[in-house]
């Protein structure tokens, strides 16, 4: 079996060179990897440091000439994905990726078709806690759902999961559309605690990008 790891990337130039190596040192059990990262057209230098990335194996990247938002990337990554289970990867520092081997040890196993990572926000800003926590509640009322997390990163999917998902929201919205369209096409999502720890310098989301996600989930329950 094959882990695809789709990573987009803006701006990320104080932090990609890390990730990447931690992605990469990542050991699997019988499974081998790919990184799919997709560069959405980064200003800071991050698309320099991208080709001294030579090092890292089974590294695909592809570059947007204009900026499209997280959700344009990661569609652009599912396009070019060729493994059997599919996991986002944000280019900070956010995540641990060594928590991948217990996100996807479920899916390998048959028990599920997605498992989400479930963080702990207590290392969040209080305003960013709380809309976290309102995005995910309102998720479970308009899907009928128990979900703890919907906005993690973490979403570990198997291919046919993930190939089906036909996105459309091009920015932040897109976490709510792909829980959206796994619940309307009735799978179950697991959910498993994760390492997390906040981080503020050069942070891209905003208080202001949860008007987009209610929007998302309201269009895709009634679509």
């Amino acid at each position: 079996m094959k882990l695809s790891v789709i990573m987009p990337v803006y701006n990320e130039v104080g932090t990609i060179s890390e990730i990447l190596q931690r992605v990469s040192d990542v050991q699997l059990p019988n499974m081998d990897k790919e990184i799919v990262l997709v560069d959405d057209c980064s200003k800071d230098g991050t698309h320099e440091i991208l080709k001294q990335q030579g090092h890292i194996p089974n590294l695909r990247i592809f570059s947007h000439a204009i900026n499209g938002g997280k959700g344009a990337a990661i569609q652009t990554a599912l396009q070019n994905v060729t493994g059997d289970i599919v996991i986002v990867q944000d280019a900070d520092l956010e995540y641990d990726p060594n928590d991948f081997v217990r996100l996807v040890a479920p899916i390998v196993k048959g028990e599920t078709k997605v498992v989400y990572g479930v963080r702990n926000l207590g290392s969040q800003k209080w305003f960013m806690a709380f809309g976290n926590k309102l995005v995910t509640f309102i998720t479970n009322v308009l899907y009928g759902a128990k979900l703890q997390d919907m906005e993690t990163c973490y979403k570990a999917m198997a291919n046919e999961v993930a190939a089906g998902l036909n996105l459309e929201c091009r920015r932040f919205d897109v976490e709510a559309e792909i829980t959206a369209k796994i619940l309307r096409r009735g799978y179950k999502i697991t959910e498993m605690p994760i390492k997390y720890v906040a981080r503020y310098e050069h942070k891209k989301l905003s208080p202001l990008d949860g008007w987009p996600t209610l929007k998302a989930l309201l269009k895709y329950r009634f679509k």
